[in-house]
């Protein structure tokens, strides 16, 4: 639906009117057809023991249309590989499965599947589509072997994404009164608690509604949506840059910032990764966030012109009062504009979920796309004031003499620490771990704030060498921080774990980092 370098629209259906056509019929602009096709139901017997033990207890799948008795390879078994082997097999293809784990392919086997080793000779003969996960480079910085193969075989390539909106359109879908819907966040930081907080509006309003993608279940791994429902995708750049298939009823940018450049080749592949959110469908509603210029950028290109109203720009901190709808918190007050009237003002300084500027950035985004979905602004606000906020960011663990303990460990790189650096007026900061390129030096304008920083994990003296003369002290372990940290605070502070750096060096992942201050954590206030 481009037309030049402009993105256009397709009009903006109303979901409260039940369409009068079948969804073969509908015309391309109604929201019913943009996600695919009729789903032909699949025979029992194309269903092995697993998906017919899953249906049994109550267990559902969105069965993946076009594909019926053809083959389909399916490289990466994790979670969203096996979802959608299992939706494969129950829209009646023939997936061919390969990981290069074998506990990957033990567990796949023990589910009844067969692997087949798709660098075989041949094994790319009669293959109608290749599936990879997102966590497999399929282009920089070099394609995966099987992928090079499958583009040397002239093998189309897709992912679950590509497949869910192909597929997520059933014929049940004829007889509902409203339409499902697919909202999709995608951007650098925040789109985790973006995504959430769209579901848990959603849920406090008594709407049916889902979680998936990049955060809660694999997209194909969800129930069938069901009248009125509302899935909300959260989206990586790895998803939206091979994806086949992207057409949301409402597409949401957040922001962008340096971050996962190896696999886009730069800034400029990563954002455009970002940026086919918009372009492969044109989504009825846009919420953009314009903080940086790259968010203006897409906002220009995806509009009219400042009036169009089927954008809605979001920003923390610029007024916006001038284009036909917006977004904005400014002082700690969220603001909606549209055509030059105020509609509504929310003060999210008392929104305990949802601290500093980044959040409240969030919450523009957030309370943007809900609107965009007909809820009201009172019923929205009473939603962002029982929001609890997501495990591993911005999370209150607990409070003791007047000092706070925030777990933000899932602040991995330099910008999302200096958004968790503003949100406090003293902070006691825990930083490190697997340094990134760059280091923390970017962070010198941010630690105005810092009284004193604790240096845990691999790159803790190399830190301690870019915080200029900022009070520090090199702790290395996690338990030795928080003791310090602790015995150290006084009423009024924060101990802040913000790591600006990859957890790697120390755990597994982010979420084992930040369990392990929350323990500590726990052990110092009792």
């Amino acid at each position: 639906m481009l037309a030049s370098a402009c993105f256009s629209f397709a009009k903006i259906p109303n979901p409260h009117t039940r369409p009068s056509a079948t969804l073969d019929e509908k015309p391309p602009n109604c929201a019913g057809a943009r996600h695919g096709r009729r789903a032909r139901p699949c025979s029992r017997r194309a269903l092995p023991s697993f998906c017919r033990a899953t249906r049994s207890k109550g267990w559902q799948m969105i069965p993946v249309q076009g594909f019926e008795g053809q083959k389909v390879a399916v490289l990466g078994l994790g979670r969203s590989g096996l979802a959608t082997a299992r939706a494969l097999l129950a829209g009646g293809a023939e997936p061919l499965l390969w990981d290069d784990s074998p506990e990957a392919r033990a567990k796949a086997e023990a589910e009844g599947f067969t692997c087949t080793d798709l660098m075989r000779h041949g094994a790319m003969e009669g293959v109608a589509c290749l599936v990879t996960s997102p966590g497999i480079p399929h282009l920089y910085p070099a394609p995966n072997k099987v992928i090079a193969r499958a583009l040397e075989a002239g093998v189309p390539l897709d992912n679950d994404i590509g497949l869910f909106f192909r597929s997520v359109a059933l014929g049940s879908w004829d007889e509902f009164d409203t339409v499902p819907r697919v909202v999709c966040v995608t951007g650098s930081n925040g789109k985790s608690t973006t995504t959430a907080l769209i579901h848990h509006i959603l849920q406090v309003a008594g709407r049916p509604t889902q979680m998936a993608g990049n955060i809660g279940r694999g997209v194909l791994d969800i129930d069938p949506p069901q009248d009125g429902e509302v899935v909300v995708l959260e989206l990586s750049s790895y998803q939206t840059d091979l994806a086949r298939a992207l057409t949301p009823d409402v597409a949401v940018f957040t922001n962008l910032s340096p971050d996962h450049l190896d696999r886009h080749n730069g800034m400029g592949g990563y954002f455009a990764a970002k940026r086919r959110l918009f372009a492969e469908g044109g989504p009825d509603r846009a919420v953009i966030g314009v903080d940086e210029v790259e968010g203006r950028f897409l906002a220009n290109q995806v509009a009219q012109g400042p009036q169009d109203d089927r954008v809605i720009r979001v920003s923390s901190g610029s007024k916006l009062d001038e284009f036909g709808w917006s977004v904005f918190a400014r002082k700690g007050f969220l603001a909606e504009w549209r055509k030059g009237r105020q509609m509504a003002s929310i003060d999210l300084r008392t929104v305990s979920g949802l601290p500093g500027a980044h959040n409240h950035q969030n919450a523009c985004a957030a309370y943007a796309a809900t609107r965009a979905l007909g809820l009201a602004p009172k019923l929205i606000e009473q939603a962002l004031h029982s929001f609890a906020g997501l495990p591993h960011r911005s999370q209150l663990v607990g409070e003791r003499g007047g000092v706070r303990f925030i777990n933000d460990s899932k602040a991995t790189n330099v910008d999302s620490a200096a958004k968790a650096l503003q949100a406090f007026p003293k902070i006691r900061w825990i930083v490190g771990g697997m340094g990134k390129d760059g280091g923390i030096a970017s962070l010198q304008p941010f630690l105005g704030s810092v009284v004193k920083a604790y240096l845990i994990g691999h790159s803790a003296r190399d830190f301690a060498l870019q915080i200029g003369d900022l009070p520090h002290e090199i702790c290395e372990t996690m338990d030795r921080a928080v003791g310090r940290a602790a015995a150290e605070a006084e009423a009024g502070e924060v101990v802040l774990l913000a790591p600006a750096a990859a957890s790697f060096d120390q755990y597994p992942n982010f979420e084992k980092r930040g369990e392990d201050f929350m323990a500590q954590v726990r052990t110092v206030i009792g």
